[in-house]
């Protein structure tokens, strides 16, 4: 995967939904699977970033993605069923899901956590992605080779100090992910891998490690040839992994 070169119309006719994706690695993948001939459906919170993405992709030149603003941390049943439905009516399929968006708030000691501030990680980091998936279910069934991505951290596998509140809700969602992939196991046209960015300079590096020196760091652009190979048909034979692309 490292050195994965992939087509130009890898992604050609296909429609990828990418949450998170008005900024890092969520944007980076977006652009990345626009260029490659996918229509993208761009998911994130914040409207005027989304626009951001979405002109950089029509100025490229590449397919006209849509915008679909949501709150993933007050989205219910309801409103991730509704997507689904305006996905189905307005763009006919599905082939993929990459999960990117997450609540990586500022670390803190649990003693000063709260439990509202925990649910909400919970409802992003977990329920939202279960949620969305779920409601898209019958769409990726009907796709010829569908594949979902669930971005994680490394601290999901490597608890630390300070980070419980991030770490434990991202290894309940690779749980999640990797139980779905043995239950669909069956299925030759779906698939669900874990991709784990590891080191990167993003924006929640920037609060996690206020002093570093970050030029030198990886950036999300370098992470996009392993999403393409896992959401293109190069990649069908790889499902249930966890996948960490920077070590360190």
């Amino acid at each position: 995967m490292r050195h994965y070169e992939a087509p130009a119309d890898l992604l050609k006719d296909r429609v990828i939904l990418v949450t998170g994706a008005s900024t890092g690695v969520g944007a980076a993948v977006a652009e990345a699977c626009a260029s490659h001939g996918a229509t993208v459906i761009l998911l994130a919170r914040r409207v005027k970033w989304l626009e951001k993405v979405y002109d950089r992709i029509v100025a490229a030149g590449n397919p006209e993605p849509a915008i679909m603003p949501m709150d993933l941390a007050t989205a219910g049943e309801q409103e991730f069923n509704h997507a689904a439905s305006v996905i189905e009516r307005q763009l006919k399929r599905l082939d993929g899901i990459v999960h990117c968006a997450a609540l990586d708030d500022s670390l803190s000691p649990m003693e000063v956590d709260t439990v509202d501030n925990y649910t909400k990680r919970l409802r992003v980091n977990v329920v939202a992605p279960f949620g969305l998936t779920k409601a898209c279910l019958p769409l990726l069934k009907a796709a010829e080779d569908a594949s979902i991505v669930v971005t994680s951290e490394s601290h999901a596998a490597h608890p630390a100090a300070y980070w419980n509140g991030l770490s434990s809700t991202r290894a309940a969602m690779e749980h999640a992910a990797l139980g779905w992939s043995d239950e669909w196991s069956r299925f030759d046209n779906l698939r669900v891998n874990i991709l784990v960015p590891g080191v990167i300079n993003s924006p929640f590096r920037s609060r996690t490690h206020p002093g570093e020196f970050k030029d030198n760091l990886p950036k999300p652009e370098s992470l996009v040839s392993d999403y393409l190979f896992l959401l293109g048909p190069d990649g069908k034979q790889t499902r249930g992994q966890r996948i960490v692309v920077h070590e360190g």
